[in-house]
């Protein structure tokens, strides 16, 4: 890493007010995969504005065909990085699931999800929802509203089945942590059970994004987490209603890594520093001029190769407007968030809630030190690559200064109690506290036995 440092700061001395001299590129063809979401956005935009090409870089994207595929792809070489989960890179890297060390020096954007009932769900939950006064449901929408119906179904005997896209996805952890701040049971995992349906009120089981609208129409599940489009797609289609969106569940959380293996930047520094400024520059023109250039974005989206969905379902979302029922349109600005608030920095406090959430559910499933959670963090969340590649944008005019937190110590401010739906506050320092502080799920030295919880 200090050769990668040092790169950076012999490039930047090099460099003109205006153009920098090309580093030097250790692998220049690069293959690089994705999942048909909006959230992919950098990684097309970066092809298509040709900030891979000005880098000297030649890039292939490649749609997958879940999130398992991609990842075994970036383990085994056959990509060189991916647009992942950011609980993917942490998992591999303590050993849930595939075991490899996966590092990021980019996250990719923040919020950009939502939960999506059918319709037979929604008119159930309805009554339990208070209206303003022109009749629209009051947001945020609380699982308390869906407990009752939850409740209903149980005492028919009829399981209550709901998807999110991978184990350790943000919509897996987000679905659940709506859930459990409605006052119902998500479940657990084990090392010897990993459906994560231990104790649960709620069945959570793995559907591939794209395939969410159809699965939920078929009446196999009664609701998901997912990314975009495929929330909108669902009111387009006229099969379910989104409840809620992250930004409402928990402001300006993180989503999206971009994902490499800790050898591939060791072996290719200069490549990872290039692929970083490549992403960033992305990002900056992704949010630039209160978002001007997402029409541009969500045309390029829309195209096959990306993420095929229509313009208008794309555009929903991405252009600061998120549609509820059909016709209740509501703005909500940040629901696609790229650059802004330093989304595209690594931060440990990121990682460590991910982290939190691992042992909340059981996927950890020992207790484990605030020092284990900050060591974790700091293996794969990697702000120093992308603070060199970052110096080296603004040294040759292509970025402000004043848009990168120089000085952070890798840890946001504590999130308040206001900005997330539970009202209970998140601070990455303190990670054992801040499970002691959630009602339900795993704290302090509790394990799960068998279905139930010790400790």
């Amino acid at each position: 890493m200090k050769n990668l440092l040092m790169t950076a700061a012999m490039a930047a001395s090099l460099a003109g007010p205006a153009m920098a001299e090309l580093l030097e590129l250790e692998k220049d063809e690069l293959t690089f995969g994705f999942i048909k979401l909006t959230d992919m956005a950098p990684l097309a935009v970066a092809y298509e504005q040709g900030y891979f090409l000005d880098e000297g870089l030649f890039v292939t994207l490649e749609a997958q065909a879940n999130w398992k595929v991609l990842l075994d792809g970036v383990i085994d070489g056959q990509l060189d990085g991916a647009h992942m989960l950011a609980g993917q890179p942490l998992a591999a890297t303590i050993g849930y699931g595939t075991e490899a060390h996966i590092i990021t020096p980019f996250s990719m954007d923040l919020n950009g999800n939502g939960i999506t009932v059918s319709n037979e769900i929604w008119e159930q939950m309805r009554p339990h929802i208070p209206s303003m006064d022109d009749g629209r449901p009051v947001h945020p929408i609380s699982a308390s509203a869906l407990k009752p119906v939850v409740e209903d179904y149980q005492s028919k005997g009829v399981p209550f089945n709901m998807g999110m896209v991978f184990p350790v996805s943000t919509h897996n952890y987000e679905l659940r942590y709506w859930l459990a701040a409605g006052g119902l049971e998500p479940g657990y995992y084990s090392p010897e059970n990993i459906s994560g349906q231990i104790g649960a009120d709620v069945l959570l089981s793995v559907t591939p994004p794209p395939q969410m609208p159809a699965t939920l129409e078929a009446g196999t599940i009664f609701g998901y987490c997912v990314g975009e489009p495929w929330n909108q797609q669902a009111v387009f289609k006229g099969i379910g209603v989104p409840v809620i969106t992250d930004y409402q569940l928990w402001k300006n959380n993180p989503e999206k890594v971009f994902g490499i293996t800790k050898e591939f930047a060791e072996q290719y520094p200069n490549t990872t520093l290039a692929v970083t400024k490549a992403l960033i520059r992305a990002a900056i023109w992704l949010d630039e001029n209160d978002n001007a250039n997402r029409p541009a974005a969500v045309e390029i989206l829309s195209r096959p190769e990306y993420v095929g969905a229509d313009y208008d379902v794309i555009a929903n979302s991405m252009t600061g407007f998120f549609e509820f029922e059909k016709g209740d349109k509501r703005d909500i600005p940040d629901f696609n968030v790229f650059f802004r608030y330093n989304a595209t920095y690594p931060f440990y406090s990121d990682a460590i809630w991910y982290l939190t959430q691992m042992r909340r559910w059981g996927q950890i499933a020992e207790p484990k030190s605030d020092a284990w959670f900050k060591e974790t963090a700091e293996k794969v969340y990697r702000p120093d690559i992308y603070l060199a590649a970052a110096r080296m944008l603004v040294d040759d005019g292509l970025a402000n200064e004043a848009d990168f937190p120089w000085d952070s110590d890798g840890y946001k401010a504590p999130t308040p109690a206001e900005d997330i739906i539970d009202g209970i506050p998140y601070d990455g320092r303190t990670p054992n506290a801040y499970l002691e502080s959630l009602p339900i799920g795993l704290k302090g030295e509790q394990i799960v036995v068998g279905n139930e919880v010790q400790g």
